[in-house]
């Protein structure tokens, strides 16, 4: 067990001086003040550089060097980068396709994305110096796309936290305010995409990994559903994990970008480089203009209400679109608690081995996976008394639900987790049609309003809390339930920023809903809650959530769009970094 430590300790060593010889050894260029020039491009969306590169106005070498050394300003602000490929992006920009939807576009890439010749190591020291045998299909498209990968970016872990931290590279600052979690697992992206350091990320997400970073550094992203966009050959801490099956997804600077760049894969035709996705075109939707448009409103998933920080923020969005002529309903849906329950037994059925096999002995895990862990390893009959203990003493019925399934389950038990997620798959498809649907002000019947009364959209929060403190996963593993959801759901679901956490709006006692004597419903709850300071965490970023059905990527971006240009209309409009 020494020796095992020991070679953990020498590998996190090698790396972290083979990623410090990677920046130094790069050209003077790249160390140098921002020119005038590298300050034009940095400031232009996409489409304005992958037009300049067609028509020869811009050269890809120059848009890399640009989004370079902004994104090693942003590394040496908050530890964001793991493998430096700057190096090797000179030739592919040199030779990049200047005819593509995406010419001469740098793309980062979360570090699970495999590279030819650089490690995915995604955290384990014992996957450092084991480089990629083969691009992934995902680097294969963007090449061919004319695009330029330059970066990679840091992670947790195991990739089960909304941190960004591990032994191998460090902890990973959020961009606003350092002590706080950039998010995670794709934190690393949230942080560079934040301070300019990229325009388009790729990141994935089986819980809320590219929506927490967006929610917690203030960019955007859509998740996707299932098979539509491209993952094949990328690293995994739990392949064959098909329970909740993590997809990957794009993140971006701003909404234009993320939609340029999802219509720029598509017409690569993803399908004939990854054999899981989908043959699905891209689709132009507009949403209706006769008629106004229906959000239902997730206030609340019975496990940790939002904080007044995050609440002011979806209230700012339902309150615009009211007063553009947009319904507001609130939802009464299937159980978000269940939910949460089906979804974390599912995920980590096997409790967490395939994910904790990895690691060195003596290897330090993310703080929120180290209690989670621990309870795995205990007998079934302890958990079952710690559930008792919590269900009839602390009268805790939350959280004693959610700790008394914690324990590997057997093949016929995950079998019926399986038939309990599509069963609880149908209960929420009613959703859409008015079923379990009440609207304010309106009394609904037995069955609900009738099924003309449905909603187009869902709105709620992307997590209770803003970005947490470091090592609040501890506590924050468990309240994952506003993100989570829509993975066990399958459903596509995006994230925008809309203001910032305000130390005299947002304390417990200064918002409608909360006050000084603010009790907690469950321990989750507590915990969540005591994490909460509005004035430690003013300025970080909050932002909403928005949901659409299965493959309705396109959707959810007009409805995000709308979002944003409505917000924009009432001076409300965010402001990021840089």
């Amino acid at each position: 067990m020494v020796f095992s430590y020991l070679q953990h300790r020498r590998l996190c060593r090698e790396k972290q001086e083979e990623r410090a010889h990677r920046i130094s050894s790069l050209p003077s260029t790249y160390h140098e003040p921002l020119t005038p020039q590298d300050t034009h491009i940095l400031s232009q969306p996409i489409s304005s550089l992958i037009a300049g590169v067609q028509t020869s106005s811009l050269s890809p070498p120059d848009i890399l060097t640009a989004y370079a050394k902004q994104a090693l300003r942003a590394h040496a602000q908050t530890n964001c980068l793991t493998e430096i490929l700057i190096a090797s992006a000179e030739t592919w920009a040199r030779t990049a396709v200047r005819s593509g939807p995406l010419a001469g576009v740098p793309v980062s890439l979360k570090d699970m994305v495999a590279v030819k010749g650089f490690d995915a190591c995604i955290g384990y020291s014992a996957w450092v110096g084991k480089p990629m045998a083969a691009d992934g299909a995902l680097i294969r498209l963007l090449r061919d796309a004319g695009a330029v990968p330059f970066v990679k970016t840091n992670v947790p872990v195991t990739l089960l936290s909304f941190e960004s931290s591990n032994a191998v590279f460090g902890v990973t600052e959020n961009p606003h305010k350092k002590g706080f979690s950039p998010g995670g697992s794709s934190g690393g992206e949230g942080a560079l995409l934040a301070l300019g350091g990229s325009r388009i990320g790729i990141g994935t997400d089986v819980a809320g990994s590219v929506r927490a970073p967006s929610h917690y550094s203030g960019v955007y992203a859509v998740k996707a559903s299932l098979g539509r966009f491209i993952k094949a050959g990328s690293a995994s801490s739990m392949p064959g994990q098909e329970g909740i099956p993590a997809t990957h997804s794009p993140m971006a600077r701003s909404l234009d970008d993320l939609e340029t760049f999802w219509r720029a894969v598509f017409e690569m035709k993803p399908w004939e480089y990854d054999p899981s996705v989908l043959h699905l075109p891209w689709r132009e939707v507009s949403l209706p203009e006769d008629r106004p448009i229906r959000f239902g409103v997730m206030w609340d998933d019975g496990v940790v209400a939002p904080t007044p920080a995050c609440l002011r923020a979806l209230k700012m969005v339902t309150s615009i679109l009211e007063k553009n002529g947009h319904e507001i309903v609130t939802l009464s849906p299937p159980s978000p608690y269940e939910g949460l329950q089906i979804a974390s037994q599912l995920l980590l059925a096997d409790g967490g081995q395939t994910a904790s096999a990895p690691l060195f002995s003596f290897e330090p895990n993310d703080a929120g996976m180290v209690p989670a862990f621990r309870g795995f390893r205990l007998p079934r009959v302890v958990m079952r008394l710690y559930a008792w203990y919590h269900r009839y003493i602390r009268r805790d019925p939350i959280y004693a639900g959610l700790v008394e399934g914690w324990h590997t389950k057997t093949v016929p038990e995950f079998w019926a987790l399986i038939a309990k997620r599509e069963a609880y798959r149908g209960r929420w498809f009613g959703v859409w049609r008015g079923t379990k649907v009440g609207r304010v002000g309106v009394t609904a019947g037995a069955d609900g309003l009738p099924e003309d009364e449905g909603v187009d959209f869902i709105l709620t929060v992307p997590n209770a809390l803003p970005a947490v403190p470091h090592k609040g996963m501890r506590h924050g593993w468990k309240a994952c339930g506003y993100t989570f959801l829509w993975n066990l759901l399958d459903y596509t679901a995006g994230v925008l920023p809309i203001t910032h956490v305000d130390g005299a709006l947002d304390g417990l006692s200064s918002t409608s809903g909360s006050s000084p004597s603010f009790r907690p419903r469950n321990a989750i709850e507590r915990a969540n809650y005591a994490m909460y300071d509005a004035q430690a965490m003013h300025g970080l970023p909050v932002g909403v959530q928005l949901v659409g059905r299965r493959l309705e990527e396109e959707r959810v971006l007009a409805g995000m769009k709308l979002i944003e240009r409505l917000m924009r209309e009432a001076g409300a409009g965010y402001v990021g970094l840089v």
